[in-house]
């Protein structure tokens, strides 16, 4: 980077050009975290390049994905922690990606500020570093933008994108399920990256103190006791979990039929992607392991006269199951075991029958 670019007209229209720069110094080493085998550049350049392993692939296919964080950004900006939201980015990204059956390669990020501040972009940074290493896949470029006079100062907004790779008869073929099918459960970390509209609401996230235990702010103690003494934003930022490499083990080893990521719209809008024409997903939701986190949702919500219900909670937020896999009920017990010994505390949660509902909550 040239120490010779600086424009006094642009920096007294918002603009601070060096502070780009120093970002870029800062951010440098969470980057080269995620560097692997097939990075071909560094960052700064005006692309990223990446040479993918094609060996041992009949028809290589390249399966994009790209997604944002959402509001859920508005309670890192609140309590002043910008490392985990990163996380989240690549998450909602990869973990699509998946379940198209393709392993993610590359990912790029994408930050619209208020005003630049260096430090702050390289904690953001830094957690989009987190996630690629959790997912296996290289940060090799992204973009800062200021937006003076659009955007407050202490405003972002992160996006990413990313692209992943399979040989085309591994891209996971929805039309070969059948009734009788096993619908597996991947448990979330909690809220993951969506409904945060709805949950700021909930908790009236402007006007608490964020920091403080939920029994200090929330209206309902009782419910209030089932988020613990973590800070209630700590609680609601908990990052988005990575379900790259357990899935992918689980493709190498089972005939993996469908694969939803359980995001906006929850079960009864992200299920039935993965299901086909003429068959339904039966899960009963007394099976579904429900994180507390949820039921403090419901529970506040009554509390505070707009109570949400059962139908609504299952169709905004995950309800503790971030992924659902579909396999041979013969595969099953294998699949929960694979997943199992890659930290995924997964279960069954229904089976796949014929019906001209997609999804149907029992």
């Amino acid at each position: 980077m040239s120490s010779k670019s600086r424009s006094e007209a642009y920096a007294a229209a918002g603009v601070d050009i060096e502070a780009g720069y120093e970002g870029v110094k800062l951010m440098r080493k969470h980057v080269e975290r995620t560097f692997i085998p097939g990075v071909v550049s560094d960052i700064g350049g005006f692309g990223g390049l990446f040479a993918p392993d094609v060996k041992g692939m009949e028809e290589p296919i390249l399966v994009s994905g790209t997604d944002g964080v959402g509001t859920k950004q508005r309670i890192a900006q609140l309590m002043g922690k910008h490392d985990t939201v990163g996380i989240d980015c690549v998450a909602m990204c990869v973990n699509d990606i998946i379940c198209c059956g393709a392993r993610p390669i590359i990912f790029l990020d994408y930050i619209a500020i208020g005003k630049n501040d260096p430090v702050k972009v390289a904690e953001l940074v830094s957690g989009v570093a987190e996630g690629c290493v959790q997912a296996g896949c290289a940060l090799i470029g992204g973009e800062t933008a200021e937006h003076p006079g659009t955007m407050t100062a202490d405003d972002y907004d992160l996006a990413g994108f990313s692209v992943g790779i399979a040989d085309k008869k591994a891209i996971i073929d929805s039309k070969r399920m059948k009734a009788g099918d096993a619908v597996i459960a991947l448990p979330s970390t909690g809220v993951h990256s969506n409904g945060f509209s709805l949950v700021r609401k909930v908790f009236d996230v402007e006007n608490i103190d964020l920091k403080a235990p939920a029994r200090e702010v929330m209206k309902d103690k009782e419910a209030a006791e089932l988020l613990g003494d973590a800070p209630i934003g700590e609680v609601l930022l908990v990052p988005t979990k990575i379900y790259v490499k357990p899935v992918l083990k689980v493709l190498e080893n089972c005939d993996v039929k469908g694969i939803s990521h359980i995001t906006g719209g929850g079960f009864y809008e992200n299920v039935p992607r993965s299901i086909p024409d003429g068959l339904g997903a039966k899960i009963k939701t007394a099976d579904v392991k429900v994180l507390p986190v949820f039921r403090a949702i419901q529970a506040e919500s009554a509390a505070k006269g707009f109570a949400i219900s059962d139908r609504d909670m299952f169709n905004t937020f995950n309800m503790g199951v971030g992924m659902v896999v579909i396999v041979p009920e013969s595969e099953c017990g294998r699949a929960i075991e694979i997943l199992k010994a890659e930290g995924i505390d997964a279960y069954r949660v229904g089976e796949i029958v014929k019906s001209e509902d997609k999804i149907i909550l029992e």
